[in-house]
């Protein structure tokens, strides 16, 4: 916070942080002005080419060392995204730091050997006598726009992804949770990393939209379907490559051979953890009807357990919204649902007792896709329950949603539930898990649908971060390419012959072809 400290006293005009559990000022940070945001990718482009110039081992370093700085500074940093999103202490400790800490250890296992030239072969006869590579080349300068709900892990595996490929990264946090990409920043920056290459501006929307129309290379924006579709819009008028995450609504399948106890512990976590603030959480969930109300008997006793409070607290299983305005959206929700005939079988209100941001964790039963809880992103400590009778009936419940981030299939047939998996139109689908994808750093994340373009994590995630250059060195310089001009007639029936040669039906016919295709190349002479 220090580093806000001093830009505060640089006169910027100040944006207030809050703790959603007390609603007590944390600070403040400054906001930053277009011209600002300008000079803060201007100043990160003038650093990128000697960043890119490194070698991948040094740069490599770094990231060992930042790796080493967040164990060991684990707990401190905990308590700042405690603070800023409310999350439990031990949730920030498994959804942040942990998937951090192995994303970076993903890049130190696996950046060197995929940044070496790789070698292209070619099949083509005609081009056996060069040498193809392919380059990863960096972008230059990524702009990143992340959100709230996971302040640390998003930005920070996105950041650390796009400094290891040789990028340059200017960050807007939310303006819920900056002090948190502070912590990121800082932490960098004590491992060794140039100050200019990672810049955290901060602000409010104007920032993130200044940030869009800097001279950056990439932008990687996670956040609302319809905060995406404008910065699609505004990148695709400059031609601006994208990743967009923009949520789900994922669905949870139960088989009826699937273990009720297991499943129904897997739904309550699934939908309430983070308070259900969860790109990922389960929030659509459909039970075989052989099973339907055990199921929902299982997770109301098992709801009715959870403690609601300050993430600071060792026993809070769930903590606040992040703000009223999601809270209002939650409650709106739940009453179309129970106008449209849903049960309400606990929860179901806020928890004004605990503040103005609590909401107790609710499960609905009997829902229906023509409920506005079944259709749109909740985001909310909400689990809407419905039945089905077979598989085809779920496969298409599942897939009857504008969204495509995750899934899940619980059932004891390992076999049938990677079968039913495969029929699901989602960017990742779990068998007999949920949510848990995102913390697999091999793993894609990312969807399809109105879930977003691209990927992050993984190998599709390093990809994400260059761009590919093809090198070709031909190893007869001095010899006149056989697809030169002068054409006529030579030139066509060569052409015939050759074709023929690679590729016709049968023996004879190729062995014709390349008789006929010797010929002609033998009359004729490239100018």
């Amino acid at each position: 916070m220090n580093a806000l400290a001093n830009q505060a006293e640089l006169g910027h005009e100040q944006l207030a942080v809050f703790n959603p559990a007390t609603r007590e000022t944390i600070g403040s940070v400054p906001i930053f002005s277009a011209a600002e945001i300008a000079a803060a990718v201007d100043r990160a482009r003038k650093a990128q080419p000697r960043w890119a110039a490194t070698p991948v081992r040094e740069r490599m370093a770094i990231i060992r060392r930042f790796q080493q700085l967040l164990c060991d500074q684990k707990d401190a940093v905990c308590e700042v995204i405690t603070r800023e999103a409310g999350k439990p202490l031990a949730e920030a400790l498994s959804t942040e730091i942990l998937v951090v800490l192995d994303g970076a250890q993903y890049l130190l296992d696996n950046v060197p050997a995929f940044l070496r030239p790789e070698h292209i072969p070619h099949s083509n006869l005609a081009m056996k006598l060069k040498r193809g590579t392919l380059l990863r080349e960096p972008y230059g300068v990524i702009g990143i726009i992340s959100p709230w709900n996971y302040p640390f892990s998003l930005p920070s595996v996105q950041t650390i992804t796009a400094l290891a490929m040789g990028n340059a990264v200017v960050l807007k946090p939310s303006e819920f949770t900056p002090f948190t990409s502070l912590e990121l920043q800082r932490l960098l920056r004590e491992a060794g990393l140039d100050p200019d290459l990672l810049q955290v501006v901060t602000g409010e929307g104007a920032a993130g939209v200044a940030l869009l129309q800097a001279n950056i290379d990439k932008m990687i924006f996670t956040g609302s379907v319809a905060t995406g579709k404008k910065v699609a819009q505004s990148a695709a008028a400059r031609l601006l490559p994208v990743v967009l995450e923009l949520g789900g609504k994922d669905p949870m399948i139960v088989l009826e051979d699937a273990d009720v106890e297991v499943a129904s512990s897997a739904a309550v976590w699934g939908a309430f953890m983070n308070a259900g603030q969860t790109c990922l959480s389960v929030e659509r969930c459909y039970v075989h009807e052989s099973i339907y109300e055990k199921f929902l008997q299982a997770c109301v006793e098992k709801t009715n357990k959870l403690r609601s409070g300050n993430g600071t607290d060792a026993n809070t299983d769930i903590g606040p919204m992040i703000h009223e305005r999601q809270l209002r959206t939650v409650q709106i929700h739940i009453d179309d649902a129970i106008a449209h005939g849903a049960r309400v079988l606990t929860g179901g209100k806020p928890l004004t007792q605990l503040g103005p941001s609590f909401f107790a964790p609710t499960i609905l039963a009997d829902v229906t896709h023509s409920m506005a809880i079944m259709r749109e992103e909740t985001f909310g400590p909400v689990l809407p329950v419905r039945s089905f009778k077979n598989d085809d009936e779920a496969v298409a419940l599942a897939n009857d949603s504008d969204f495509g981030l995750a899934a899940s299939v619980w059932t004891r047939n390992k076999s049938r539930g990677e079968s039913l998996a495969r029929r699901i139109n989602a960017g990742s689908v779990l068998v007999n898990d949920v949510v848990c994808s995102f913390g697999i750093s091999e793993a894609p994340h990312g969807g399809i649908k109105a879930s977003g373009i691209g990927r992050t994590h993984g190998r599709f995630g390093l990809e994400e971060m260059v761009w590919p250059k093809y090198v070709d060195s031909d190893q007869m310089p001095g010899m006149k390419k056989l697809w030169w001009y002068g054409y006529g007639p030579g030139f066509r029936t060569q052409m015939q012959g050759f074709i023929e040669l690679l590729f016709a039906g049968n023996f004879t016919k190729r062995v014709r072809g390349g008789g006929k295709s010797i010929k002609s190349f033998l009359g004729r002479k490239p100018r």
